[in-house]
């Protein structure tokens, strides 16, 4: 099979800016004649990159879509595509753009004017991992054989990941941004965000619009707020600084990463750490924020610590470059499914861990199983055609007598919990979806379609989009998450 090329598009709305990248992805077939089709993005090409737009917006708490669309507009007009021709890619609202009160609204309707399979994310967790990649943090991870972190900090929050081999293994989200805090040339600030004041609070910072600030205490700012998110990536954060530290983070703290060898600073911060260091009031205020202060404080900061400060790939467009290049993956060895039914947007994934063990023993399979579709069935809609994606993983060294166990448990319980949906989707990470697709329609016949792919690995609580098959054979999707705001939990 020849080589198929599609295009793709990546679209970035920021707490500052919004930008736009197209680009050309390159599926080929990676597997022999005598084995399993199996396909892979070989080549990535950047076409088309716009200017960095300044996000519209109506209000403090409002996006201007229709100023938005208009800038994508004319974009597409300036890279020579039309939305009609774009197949792959993502729209991601990231910083305190996510917040805004119509920020759901307006990323899915972004997505839809914008081609065939473009699909809707947000999440600081989501914006960290593309932003990395953007960056080339995981490239580098696998280069060093180590742990590399990428920090994307823009107007808004410092979104952080951390690629060990390869593979990301940690994110976290801090409020930290060039934009949080507002000044003029003189030093009189104008706006103070509310995600910033408990760690002001909680560091001694008494800030509010209308106070006049130093050169001096502006630096002294951006010390301890760096200081404090460097030292928690790092692992170093003293006792008594905890507290203040999780007043500073967004969501879910840091889980327990390698150490990291290596760290790189994208986004708006990253590429003004590439400018010359302000040294007056009116220097650091050029851009009415604290910005260019911070982004100098914080590249002087890392140097106390014995990890190195690499240069990313990409700064500023990092996030965007990931999305538009980054996101999707490809399905093909052995899908079952009907064409028609695709694509499918949005759809939540429950997992399924299983053991060859688990197997075995049709007991205790068909308890695994339905305590699966029964969580399933209380967190999604019964009725819904399909309800979520069921995501299997263990199923490396699946027998037929196995399969055709697992094939029964599986329709039974559906058709158990969701007798009204027509349409069951299964994600398998290993190459068994067109047996256990087939043995799954056998079993459910006409009532109920079957999607089932391969070599996607997905986790419970993301969400996936299944685009058209390309060449016919070849199903691109994208994992996601569409989480708006920070989850809670605890760091382990």
């Amino acid at each position: 099979m020849e080589p198929q090329w599609i295009t793709s598009v990546g679209i970035d709305i920021g707490t500052s800016t919004t930008k736009m990248i197209v680009s050309r992805l390159k599926l080929v077939r990676t597997s022999g004649a005598l084995s399993l089709p199996r396909f892979d993005i070989a080549q990535r090409e950047l076409i088309y990159a716009s200017p960095i737009h300044s996000t519209p917006l109506l209000g403090e708490d409002e996006v201007d879509a229709e100023r938005i669309w208009a800038i994508l507009t004319e974009e597409y007009e300036q890279a020579g595509v039309r939305p009609e021709e774009l197949k792959s890619g993502a729209v991601i609202i990231t910083g305190e753009t996510a917040t805004k009160v119509n920020a759901r609204r307006i990323v899915h309707l972004l997505a839809e004017r914008s081609g065939d399979f473009v699909v809707a994310t947000a999440g600081a967790d989501l914006e960290g991992l593309l932003a990395g990649k953007g960056a080339g943090a995981d490239r580098r991870s696998l280069e060093l054989r180590g742990a590399v972190a990428n920090i994307d900090i823009g107007g808004g929050t410092a979104n952080a990941v951390v690629f060990y081999r390869g593979k990301a293994v940690g994110t976290v989200t801090y409020h930290i941004g060039g934009r949080l805090i507002e000044l003029n040339a003189e030093g009189t600030v104008t706006s103070v965000s509310p995600s910033i004041r408990p760690w002001l609070e909680a560091a001694g910072y008494r800030l509010e619009p209308g106070h006049t600030v130093s050169y001096a205490l502006l630096e002294d700012l951006c010390r301890a707020m760096s200081l404090a998110m460097l030292d928690d990536l790092a692992g170093m954060t003293a006792p008594e600084e905890r507290d203040a530290v999780r007043k500073l983070t967004l969501g879910a703290p840091l889980p327990q990463v390698p150490p990291i060898e290596e760290w790189t600073v994208s986004g708006g911060i990253g590429r003004l750490m590439e400018e010359a260091k302000p040294h007056s009031l009116a220097e650091a205020a050029k851009h009415g924020d604290i910005g260019p202060l911070l982004a100098h404080t914080l590249k002087a900061c890392a140097a106390r610590y014995p990890i190195r400060l690499a240069v990313p790939d990409q700064t500023v467009r990092a996030t965007v470059i990931g999305a538009g290049m980054q996101s999707t993956e490809i399905s093909g060895a052995t899908v079952h499914l009907d064409p028609t039914l695709l694509p499918i947007r949005n759809l939540p994934v429950c997992k399924l861990e299983l053991t060859l063990s688990l197997l075995e023993q049709p007991a205790s399979l068909a308890e695994a199983v339905g305590q699966t579709l029964q969580s399933g069935a209380a967190l999604f809609e019964r009725d819904a055609s399909p309800p979520f994606a069921l995501a299997l993983a263990g199923l490396e060294h699946c027998g037929y007598a196995s399969l055709q166990r697992l094939a029964d448990r599986l329709s039974e319980s559906f058709a158990n919990y969701f007798p009204n949906s027509r349409v069951m989707v299964v994600v398998c990470d290993t190459d068994i979806a067109k047996a256990l697709g087939q043995s799954l329609e056998k079993r459910l016949k006409e009532r109920t379609k079957i999607v089932c792919i391969d070599q996607i690995k997905v986790e419970h609580g993301d969400y996936i989009d299944l685009g058209e098959p390309i060449a016919g054979i070849m199903i691109p999707v994208v994992v996601k998450t569409l989480a708006f705001h920070g989850r809670e939990g605890d760091r382990h």
